[in-house]
């Protein structure tokens, strides 16, 4: 059974750091990219970052140089370090990962995880 285990987020203030990670385990096949979004509070799922296999990575415009995709193949974890952040940032993040398993592409989420940037 695939899993996507998400670790990390927290309180902080505005201006501060904080990192998530998300590893994934199971016979997932072939990763092509992972995803985290970002669901403000009674708002839609939007779109953070992307990163693929080989470390190719594109951001959403409001989170460029603030936030930084990576990926520890041999931990399976993708992380997210998110810094400078804003009271907009709050919200719960999710971890999304693409992948194919003989010939079949699926997608699967991780559980979220809560962040909270105080002003």
């Amino acid at each position: 059974q695939v899993q996507l285990v998400q670790s990390g987020g927290g309180l902080v203030q505005a201006g501060g750091s904080l990192r998530l990670s998300c590893t994934h385990s199971g016979n997932i096949g072939s990763i092509v990219y992972i995803d985290w979004y970002h669901q403000a509070p009674g708002k839609q799922r939007d779109f953070v970052a992307r990163i693929g296999t080989g470390g190719s990575s594109n951001y959403a415009q409001y989170v460029k140089g603030r936030f930084t995709i990576s990926i520890d193949n041999p931990k399976n974890t993708v992380y997210l370090q998110m810094n400078s952040l804003e009271p907009e940032d709050t919200g719960v993040y999710f971890c999304y990962c693409n992948a194919i398993w003989s010939g079949v592409t699926s997608g699967y989420w991780g559980q979220g995880t809560q962040v909270t940037v105080s002003s």
